[in-house]
């Protein structure tokens, strides 16, 4: 399993905000190229992301599903990309400081062919792509929240 964090200057709700916003779910995700619909209930467990991944015209449609959740804290999701394969991922939010957040971020393969893979090289591969994704998340959450609260009286 491959882990990264990052603390982001909002608090976890902020984070919680973009993660619960489907149709952001491409602005943070490397290598999610499209989103083509949200399950009206997202991001309740057995809901559903239908995305594209990779560039066009070679891009490949398919979805990402909720396993678990725990609103403000916890997303527990299933990636697909098939004939890729699939992975499990799961984000962690935690509180860190005043109005700060840990952001953790696991994955797994858990079908396909990377899951041939040795640990060590699905690390190599993932974590870069997890840092990058943890950093877009970090600007959406950050935007989102200054926006939010400069437009409370």
């Amino acid at each position: 399993m491959t882990e990264v964090s990052r603390v982001v200057d909002v608090p976890p709700e902020a984070v919680f905000t973009v993660l619960a916003d489907g149709w952001l779910y491409s602005g943070w995700v490397v290598g999610s190229s499209h989103i083509r619909d949200v399950d009206e209930n997202w991001p309740a467990a057995g809901s559903r992301i239908h995305h594209s991944v990779g560039p066009w015209p070679l891009h490949i449609q398919d979805v990402t599903v909720v396993k678990a959740v725990e609103p403000g804290s916890f997303l527990s999701l299933e990636a697909r990309g098939w004939p890729l394969g699939a992975a499990e991922v799961g984000i962690s939010l935690a509180p860190h400081g005043a109005g700060k957040t840990r952001v953790t971020m696991s994955e797994r393969v858990v079908r396909g062919p990377g899951k041939v893979l040795p640990d060590a090289v699905q690390a190599l591969l993932a974590k870069p792509r997890n840092e990058e994704a943890l950093a877009r998340l970090a600007d959406l959450a950050t935007g989102k929240y200054a926006n939010r609260k400069s437009a409370q009286p």
